[in-house]
């Protein structure tokens, strides 16, 4: 069969105008020989999502945005979404706008209810839900952040307002004074240091002869400790607390009157009879002193003894 030319031009025709619809659906994103499953998503705001913005489902795209529509009763958008996936969505899974970055506008994530086994089929309608975005996010905290720091922006201004009033010029130089005094304060200080420094290089040897001394006077403190612990500290001790007991049995013997000593301090009788004796000791003495011939007669013709006379109770004669 011999085709003529007219079917060939109407077949190139055809063609072309179907190479043109497959081109531009594929620029619009739309696969013309694939199947989609359209769904539709109901939200007061987008929140900047555009046609063609993509769909995912756990980080992975698995459809677009195919359009948005307003409703001119309730104002509220319908977005409808063109899905492709093996993956069971759920009728209660909800469809969340989000922001993936900084840059890329804004998508859909599909959130599936994997509790739900009920799977969507085409023109069903998902719940929406918005997501705050890192630009709204960081956004919303930069607000409150701006208000305290305009307020803190006032308080330095209010601050520095009072500064200059409180610093007139007399007080300026009298601030400016005080700065100058503290500068030569440090100066002499600086100066003392040095001298101190100065003093310390010209007596360093006897400073080190000093240190030297005071090692000697702590190594032989040392020998001295040393002595101390190796001497029987104990066996010192234990002697003089047996001494000590002696001693303090002695004077309970006193106490209580025991021996020569304790009659002495505790026998009345023994007291009386020592001081009769040292009494008529003293007498006899006197006697002695005062007639002396009494005691040693040396007669060289025959002389008579005298008579024996008392001597007077009394320890001086006048």
């Amino acid at each position: 069969m011999k085709l003529t030319r007219e079917i060939k031009t109407a077949i190139l025709v055809i063609a072309s105008i179907l190479l043109f619809i497959w081109g531009y659906s594929f620029l619009k994103g739309r696969d013309l020989f694939n199947t989609y499953t359209k769904l539709y998503v109901q939200y007061d705001s987008v929140e900047g999502l555009a046609p063609s913005a993509a769909v995912t489902l756990n980080g992975l795209v698995i459809g677009k945005v195919e359009q948005i529509s307003i409703n001119p009763n309730d104002g509220k958008l319908l977005v409808e979404l063109q899905i492709k996936t093996d993956f069971p969505i759920s009728k209660s899974s909800r469809a969340v706008i989000y922001e993936p970055g900084f840059i890329g506008g804004k998508q859909i994530l599909i959130e599936p209810n994997l509790a739900d086994k009920t799977v969507v089929e085409q023109g069903d309608q998902l719940a929406g839900n918005v997501k705050l975005g890192m630009t709204e996010s960081l956004s919303k905290k930069l607000v409150p952040l701006q208000d305290k720091l305009e307020k803190v922006l006032t308080n330095i201004d209010t601050l520095v307002t009072g500064i200059n009033t409180v610093l007139d010029q007399q007080t300026q130089k009298d601030l400016k004074k005080t700065i100058a005094e503290l500068s030569k304060t440090m100066e002499q200080f600086h100066q003392a240091s040095a001298g101190m420094n100065s003093l310390i290089t010209d007596n360093k040897a006897q400073i080190n002869g000093a240190v030297s001394n005071f090692n000697k006077m702590s190594g032989n403190f040392s020998k001295i400790s040393d002595s101390l612990n190796k001497a029987d500290l104990g066996k010192t001790v234990k002697s003089l607390n047996a001494t000590l007991a002696k001693v303090n049995g002695i004077m309970t013997d006193l106490e209580s009157g025991n021996g020569s000593m304790g009659k002495l301090l505790k026998d009345d009788a023994f007291y009386d009879n020592l001081t009769k004796t040292t009494k008529e000791l003293e007498l006899l003495l006197q006697d002695v002193r005062l007639s002396p011939t009494r005691y040693i007669n040396v007669s060289l013709f025959g002389k008579k003894n005298k008579p024996y006379k008392a001597p007077v109770d009394s320890t001086s004669t006048k």
